[in-house]
């Protein structure tokens, strides 16, 4: 049986979606530096497409706060003042410790696995030099706090995590302490061992202290634009 081709529009939706989601990983990966032109004509040249797929990408993305886009200028990543660093992290810590409590109704001892081996593969990464490698730990720490977003079974939630990581590891890429980790492997394991122990007050505790850890590593500094080409291997 024949599989009906796609509409024009579902088309367009696909491609504007694997462009935004590409420029989005070079965001959180830290390839792409806060500041750095989005030029349409680049962007599109680079994936070879029209300008009006990219326009389409980089809309969705000023949407969930990872780029802005100026009238006359253009489109560039998001430059989140210290004062939005703040609130970003603040409502982590309003959010982060009722994601847990209602990921606790729910977890079971194969959610715990992964949690483990998502642990071991980030205790690898932080021993492996190169900046790849860097990259890598830094969406490992960030995928530990969506997978207990997951848990919940809520997809609002998790939409909105995602969102919160997403503009987190932005914040972090613009102030963060290049020689400092940029989520503490040690205390998402001593969270993981709360949990275990059924311990959900103190495991929202731990959870609570982590994110101040993280902020506290913020030292507001600037940081420079990035390359397109660069940033997305092309």
């Amino acid at each position: 049986m024949k599989i009906a081709a796609a509409p024009a529009e579902n088309q367009i939706d696909v491609s504007t979606h694997y462009i935004r989601d590409t420029i989005r990983d070079a965001i959180v990966d830290r390839r792409l530096a806060p500041g750095t032109k989005l030029s349409e004509a680049d962007v599109g040249a680079l994936f070879n497409v029209s300008r009006t797929l990219v326009r389409g990408a980089l809309q969705a993305l000023s949407y969930e706060g990872l780029v802005n886009v100026e009238k006359n200028r253009g489109a560039f990543v998001a430059y989140p003042s210290p004062e939005e660093a703040r609130q970003i992290f603040a409502t982590r810590r309003m959010i982060e410790p009722g994601i847990l409590r209602e990921a606790a109704k729910h977890i079971d001892p194969s959610h715990l696995q992964h949690l483990r081996q998502l642990l071991m593969e980030e205790g690898r990464l932080i021993n492996e030099r190169g900046q790849t490698a860097r990259r890598a730990e830094i969406k490992a720490s960030g995928d530990f706090h969506l997978m207990l977003a997951s848990m919940t079974g809520n997809a609002v939630m998790q939409r909105f995590m995602d969102e919160l990581v997403a503009r987190s590891s932005l914040v972090i890429a613009l102030y963060g302490q290049s020689a400092i980790s940029s989520c503490g492997h040690q205390e998402h394991q001593d969270i993981v061992t709360a949990i275990e122990r059924k311990d959900i007050e103190h495991a929202c505790k731990l959870i609570v202290h982590h994110i101040d850890h993280i902020e506290a590593d913020l030292d507001m500094r600037e940081n420079r634009g990035s390359d397109l080409r660069e940033a997305f291997r092309l």
